[in-house]
């Protein structure tokens, strides 16, 4: 009687013995199914953040390449008026018009963009003067100065050409206090706007900045590429 008793505890305890064996090879199996799947999606999610990461960088690099020479390229126009007061903002315009007015008399066709700086440096006092006689005649006594210098730009839209933020030499106008809104276009090439109210640029400006900057910086900086958007990504980025 003891020895069949302990027989059929004996196959009892096997059995449950086997079961667990069985179940733990099942939760560990299931545990390491689990496991490798979360492994799997970290491993796509840090594969895709180095991507990400990787491609950020070679566009801010891009970014900054073609805005290192493009500034090299063009000489910018910047008019800061006195306030935002309505009549200060007439008056900026007004400055600007007879300021392109005279340049688009005065400067001599066929300069490259480093003859077109040494040329406004020259007659940055005829700018002054002429500035001076149009705030006069509107009535204002603000001073006003005239100078080639180097600029911060925001990023910048000129009709279907965007330029994008860094540094670039200007011709810098300030009236008075200067702390108005400003008003800007590019001297060199001529991107200043033929009308003004549409936003059009000329065409031979857009064509000379063609033929000074590579196919592919000039599609960067035209509407015809994305990379508008991708700058404006980039910016918030920062």
């Amino acid at each position: 009687m003891y020895n069949c008793m302990s027989s059929v505890n004996t196959s009892y305890i096997n059995q449950i013995s086997i079961r667990w064996r069985e179940l733990h090879m099942d939760r560990t199996y299931y545990i390491d199914r689990r496991a490798n799947r979360i492994i799997l999606i970290l491993a796509v999610i840090v594969a895709t953040l180095i991507m990400g990461f990787i491609t950020w960088r070679m566009q801010l690099t891009a970014r900054a390449e073609t805005q290192e020479h493009l500034a090299s390229e063009v000489l910018r126009f910047h008019i800061l008026a006195n306030s935002d007061s309505d009549e200060d903002q007439a008056l900026k315009m007004e400055v600007k018009e007879q300021v392109l007015a005279y340049l688009k008399d005065a400067v001599p066709e066929g300069l490259d963009v480093d003859e077109t700086k040494e040329w406004m440096r020259r007659h940055t006092d005829d700018l002054e003067h002429i500035a001076a006689l149009t705030i006069e005649n509107e009535g204002k006594d603000y001073t006003v100065s005239a100078a080639v210098t180097t600029c911060y730009f925001p990023d910048k839209t000129y009709g279907d050409v965007t330029f994008p933020a860094g540094n670039y030499e200007a011709l810098r106008i300030e009236i008075g206090a200067a702390k108005g809104h400003n008003w800007w276009c590019v001297l060199y090439p001529n991107l200043c706007f033929l009308d003004a109210a549409n936003a059009v640029v000329p065409d031979e400006g857009k064509e000379e900045l063609k033929n000074v900057l590579t196919e592919d910086e000039y599609s960067q900086v035209t509407a015809q590429s994305d990379f508008k958007i991708k700058w404006y990504f980039l910016e918030s980025l920062k």
